[in-house]
């Protein structure tokens, strides 16, 4: 983690006397801190112990400390009494009656023993210190003190390590280097120099010594202890997995190489999006231990009332779980910096997520059908996200999804929370088996995070509802087989073409240009919408849609034909006899649903609900007085001309793929005609 406090550091150096020479200068030493002296992890390694600690192997942790059973004894005591001494006072506190006054005080008790725990337990406390709405404000404010304000190392420790893993002494590498940290972390600690050959103010962070060894024996504590639980508490999940997911992220992280090659990944894919800034990697000075990165200066987004860069980084993270998989899945608020020119700056690649492309539809397609009430397909998504075993149940999943969902869907996506459907969740996720994925704990933790920030500036924010649109038009554009399967299933239900959801998911993907990365714009003119709608259409990446709205349009164009007909029909047939109706419940549907196409299209929002509610008093009316009532309130020529108003203003692209329209409405009718004349002269 790399964080710059605020305000600005003064531009460096401040001082003449932190330039180097040599010898170099090396600061007073420090006295061990609490951080490393209680956190049980001190001693040696040898060279084929610490070969064993490069990456997470659960197998060789374990054989490394069944070798050592006093380490891990002491350890488990460590733990035990850390925290038994802890909740005592805390229930002596509620026995004498003085929990209220003791109540800040025990926070910040257990902000200091989870930092003499070590590092595992600081990130694990760093996960949780992001949510107000789960964590009381005071605990929350001490935990967050964990994200850069943990006890440094020496100095002389981390020259040393610098010199070691670069070789070349320190005054070679810098012509000028900060004598102390600027930021300390659980990992490691941060400080601000000047590179001696191009003169550029970098960071530099270095590796907390012995950090490894202490997180692979709490990872072995914490992974028996998780099989222990899920025997106990009958849990569906499969913890030590998770726990196994989890500590492969962390030790990735602590590969300071791997991490520059991470953020050079990040800064091609998303360091374009506007108001994004990915620092600059510098993997020449950078090894496993050692990391030289661009210098950024900010304040933590956390800090500032900001929900604009906010939208940015939701809008970025969704590009990073649903665009291409490769997403930051340790997005807590110290790893986001507000630039002083008002940008959003990313810091810390070490714990990096995939996200892969069967996952990432179908978390596409879970938020689709959750917002359209399809909870039958919602519990299909449930299986293949692998929330649900295949076995389960679907008919009994989908009644209880919907006696779960239906009252928060109710009131609209824009009001849909995260954590809300979380929490309403809890009791059937127990009742049908559910298990969390280990991949699934990190992509929900980097969303809620960025949820957990917002709702502490504005505690309505929603995250979903600001992110739909984005997924709205990301399923109506995509070319992936499963979305394209998904969008037609949704779109028709039984055989029957569902406008309104076709409407909802138009209208919703338009908010996109406004709900993110811009801020909002209200009161939009419906000639933008038209324009809007007609330009995303007539483009290659509307084919999918454009070919359903096509068909759609031809059933209309036919339906209408029909109604036309059956009109001057009935006014050329005799008094008091009734003119042939040749329009079928089928060729109403379409007609209505041609209406509303025509409607959408002109700007304004036809309603079948609005079509019935003109009936003569509430009476059925006859198949041709409803058609009849449809025709009379199509849009009239004055009302479509805006339409043709737009076309010059349509990319040339378009222009020629709307132009080929009427040949393509052309063929469709005949075809129709000429099936339904054989379909009456031989059935």
């Amino acid at each position: 983690m790399i964080l710059l406090p605020a305000p600005p550091i003064v531009s460096f150096p401040a001082n003449p006397t932190l330039l180097l020479s040599s010898p170099p200068y090396w600061p007073r030493r420090r006295e061990t801190p609490p951080f490393t002296s209680k956190s049980g992890y001190l001693f040696n390694l040898s060279a084929d112990e610490a070969d064993s600690l490069s990456e997470y192997n659960f197998p060789r942790i374990d054989a490394m400390y069944k070798k050592k059973p006093l380490i891990l004894l002491r350890r488990l005591a460590q733990i035990g009494t850390t925290f038994g001494v802890w909740f005592g006072l805390r229930l002596a506190d509620e026995a004498l009656d003085r929990s209220e006054q003791m109540f800040k005080v025990r926070a910040a008790e257990l902000r200091k023993l989870l930092v003499e725990l070590g590092p595992a337990y600081v990130k694990i406390a760093q996960a949780v210190s992001s949510r107000p709405d789960l964590i009381p404000p005071i605990y929350l404010d001490e935990l967050s003190l964990l994200q850069d304000q943990i006890t440094p190392f020496s100095t002389e420790v981390a020259f040393n390590m610098i010199e070691d893993e670069l070789g070349l002494p320190i005054d070679e590498l810098f012509s000028e280097i900060s004598p102390e940290p600027v930021a300390a972390a659980s990992l490691g600690q941060v400080y601000q120099a000047r590179l001696r050959r191009s003169g550029e103010v970098v960071a530099v962070k270095v590796q907390r010594p012995g950090v490894r060894a202490a997180i692979a024996l709490d990872t072995l504590i914490l992974r028996y202890l998780a099989g222990l639980i899920k025997k106990a508490g009958r849990f569906n999940s499969d913890l030590q997995a998770v726990v196994d997911e989890w500590a492969t992220s962390l030790f990735k992280e602590m590969d300071y190489l791997k991490e520059a090659q991470n953020g050079i990944k990040f800064r091609k894919l998303y360091g374009s999006i506007k108001d994004v800034l990915v620092p600059k990697m510098y993997t020449e000075y950078s090894t496993s231990k050692v990391l030289v990165m661009e210098w950024v200066e900010g304040q933590k987004l956390a800090e500032v009332n900001d929900l604009y860069l906010v939208e940015v980084g939701v809008y970025c993270s969704f590009n990073q779980l649903l665009e291409y998989g490769f997403y930051h899945a340790d997005p807590h608020p110290g790893n986001f910096l507000r630039t002083y020119d008002g940008q959003l700056a990313y810091l810390d690649f070490g714990m990096m997520g995939d996200f892969r492309p069967e996952l990432r539809d179908g978390f596409m397609e879970a938020c689709l059908h959750l917002v359209n009430r399809d909870f039958k397909s919602l519990a299909k998504d449930f299986v293949t996200l692998g929330l649900l075993p295949p076995t389960a149940e679907k008919g009994a999943v989908t009644k209880a999804l919907t006696d779960v969902f239906q009252d928060a869907i109710a009131r609209g996506v824009r009001n849909i929370s995260f954590g809300d459907l979380s929490g309403d969740l809890g009791k059937t996720m127990y009742q049908f088996k559910f298990r969390i994925p280990p991949y699934f704990s990190l992509v929900i933790r980097s969303l809620a995070v960025l949820e957990g920030i917002a709702i502490g500036i504005n505690p309505n924010y929603k995250v979903l509802g600001s992110t739909y649109p984005w997924i709205a038009r990301k399923i109506l554009t995509d070319s992936s087989p499963q979305l394209k399967s998904s969008l037609q299933s949704l779109l028709y239900e039984e055989g029957v073409f569902r406008i309104d959801r076709l409407e909802s998911l138009v209208t919703e993907s338009l908010r996109t240009e406004t709900a993110l990365v811009q801020k909002p714009v209200e009161g939009t003119d419906s000639k933008i919408v038209m324009k809007q709608i007609l330009a995303f259409t007539f483009t290659e990446q509307g084919s999918f849609v454009r070919e359903i709205l096509l068909r759609e349009f031809a059933k209309g164009l036919d339906a209408f034909g029909l109604a036309t007909l059956d009109s001057f029909t009935s006014v050329s047939s005799f008094s008091g006899s009734r003119a042939f109706n040749s329009l079928t419940e089928e060729d109403m549907t379409n007609l209505t649903t041609f209406y509303r196409l025509i409607s959408l299209f002109s700007g304004m929002r036809g309603d079948e609900a609005q079509v019935k509610a003109t009936s003569k008093n509430g009476e059925a009316l006859t198949p041709q007085d409803e058609a009849s009532l449809v025709m009379y309130q199509l849009p009239s020529a004055e009302e479509i001309l805006p339409i043709l108003s737009i076309i010059p203003e349509l990319p040339q692209e378009s222009q020629q793929r709307l132009l080929q329209l009427p040949g393509d409405l052309v063929g469709r009718l005949v075809s129709r005609a000429f099936a339904r004349t054989i379909r009456r002269m031989f059935l």
